[in-house]
């Protein structure tokens, strides 16, 4: 059978498919499933400093074609996963994992980052910059300022693998300016994308979630397009160096193809997994590899990044 193993920050991975953060991650019992699974790694739900509990239920709900859900951050802190992942690193030197984090004012962003730099995590990191934090204020990742300002502030210090979480842009005057700010660091992975924003959902006349008067982040099958543009505009912007996540409408083999055939070298099911379980990595593998044996390819290399246009 072809081969999905690929390689982030010179780390090499068996699959090219995990988990998405968020999904399938908040306790290390979902971790372990995981790990156990099909997939080649997985990521931790994205850290803040103290556990939280996150936003009032229902907070997520399934919808026909993806999902949508303002969850507010709920996870168990900072210690609960960087411990665990201390821990299997003793028992799995040969395996890489992915802590994800972010804080909840720049000041504790650095305190997090700080604390993991001082550790013996040896990982990729995924700092969260599609989180809003600030009041009144945008996701950082759309404040480009912000963002240049708190890259720059982080690597003065950071020297562990770093990738950010990004979400999804809209406007090709942005992809130009974000990757222009992306390319002055050392960044390892940008992470395409987290759910489109401020969504609406009504089922016999009401909302479906209870935090925001409904208003949440949607995925699964309706955000592919954006998932996919935004795969593809940082493909081509981004140094060699800075490789690329693709998240946002894994259903099947034929949409992480895609994903990959726009420029990923790894792939994320979230709302796919949320609704399946970690038996859709497996499936999802067996598609990839059908139709790569179906085109000739052997390898993700093979065809990544190698999206055609029209003449």
């Amino acid at each position: 059978m072809p081969s999905t193993q690929t390689q982030i920050a010179d780390f090499t991975f068996d699959n090219c498919l995990m988990n998405a953060a968020g999904v399938a991650c908040m306790t290390i019992g979902e971790l372990e499933e995981v790990k156990h699974s099909a997939a080649g790694t997985f990521v931790t739900k994205t850290a803040t400093l103290e556990a939280r509990a996150g936003n009032p239920e229902p907070r997520y709900h399934n919808v026909p074609l993806g999902s949508i859900n303002s969850m507010g951050l709920p996870n168990q802190g900072l210690n609960y996963y960087l411990d665990y992942l201390l821990d299997l690193q003793e028992k799995e030197p040969n395996r890489t994992f992915f802590l994800s984090l972010v804080g909840m004012s720049p000041d504790e962003t650095h305190q997090i980052l700080h604390q993991v730099e001082e550790s013996d995590f040896k990982g990729l990191i995924e700092l969260n910059l599609s989180c809003p934090n600030v009041p009144g204020k945008p996701q950082i990742a759309y404040d480009f300022d912000t963002t240049e300002q708190l890259l720059r502030q982080v690597f003065s210090y950071f020297t562990k693998p770093l990738g950010i979480k990004l979400p999804p842009y809209f406007d090709i005057v942005h992809f130009d300016q974000a990757a222009e700010i992306f390319n002055q660091f050392p960044l390892r992975f940008v992470n395409c994308v987290n759910s489109v924003g401020n969504g609406l959902y009504i089922e016999d006349e009401k909302v479906v979630i209870k935090p925001k008067n409904g208003f949440g982040g949607i995925g699964g099958e309706y955000i592919k397009p954006t998932a996919l543009a935004n795969v593809h505009a940082f493909y081509q912007r981004l140094k060699p160096e800075i490789q690329i996540i693709g998240t946002g409408g894994v259903l099947t083999g034929r949409d992480a193809f895609e994903h990959i055939l726009c420029g990923a070298s790894m792939v994320q099911v979230g709302t796919t997994l949320q609704k399946e379980g970690v038996a859709a990595f497996e499936r999802i593998t067996k598609e990839l590899q059908a139709i790569m044996a179906e085109k000739g390819y052997e390898r993700l290399e093979d065809f990544r990044g190698k999206l055609q246009y029209l003449n």
